[in-house]
């Protein structure tokens, strides 16, 4: 191991000798001088970026205009609206509880019909925003909810044939 050692040592030229003078004080001053530079040049870049991220939330809040739904409309459109979308939303409910593989292609019909009046529905919202609270645009928005309901409705009338067939208007025949 010994003779592995020396081999390697003779072999390599390694500089042995000394550094000059003042070497060990001059690296820490410089050590410390690119510290001090690093710190600086940080705090910089952490105000800049505040900078912008703050006047970034002012412009976006400035130039974003808040859109109007049946609810901003009156206190008594609020009731209706809450009426309607709570309903829809327990009618959905008891539709996905009654999927099964018969009754899939009469939900997935009904889904598809709903997301049409939903993006209907937008629309009304866009003009509601955009022209101000005209009745027509409101009783348009009503009447959306209502065609949901009616579809929702027929859907559950139409499954619950499918699963009972022999029951017509409350009389079973065997």
């Amino acid at each position: 191991m010994e003779d592995k050692l020396h081999h390697f040592f003779s072999e390599n030229n390694f500089n042995l000798e000394e550094p000059n003078a003042g070497h060990l004080e001059r690296f820490e001053r410089r050590l410390n001088s690119s510290k001090s530079q690093k710190k600086t040049s940080w705090k910089w870049l952490s105000v800049a970026a505040s900078v912008v991220l703050i006047f970034g939330f002012w412009l976006g809040s400035n130039h974003q205009k808040r859109q109007l739904d049946l609810a901003d409309v009156s206190p008594k459109m609020e009731e209706v609206q809450n009426y309607f979308v709570s309903t829809i939303n327990q009618e959905i409910k008891t539709l996905e509880k009654n999927r099964s593989l018969e009754t899939e292609t009469i939900i997935e019909s009904a889904l598809d019909e709903l997301e049409e009046l939903e993006d209907n529905y937008k629309i009304f919202i866009h003009e509601l925003t955009k022209n101000g609270k005209h009745r027509r645009i409101i009783s348009a928005m009503i009447k959306n909810y209502q065609r949901r309901l009616d579809i929702l409705e027929r859907t559950l009338k139409q499954i619950d044939q499918i699963k009972n067939p022999n029951t017509i208007k409350n009389e079973i025949y065997l």
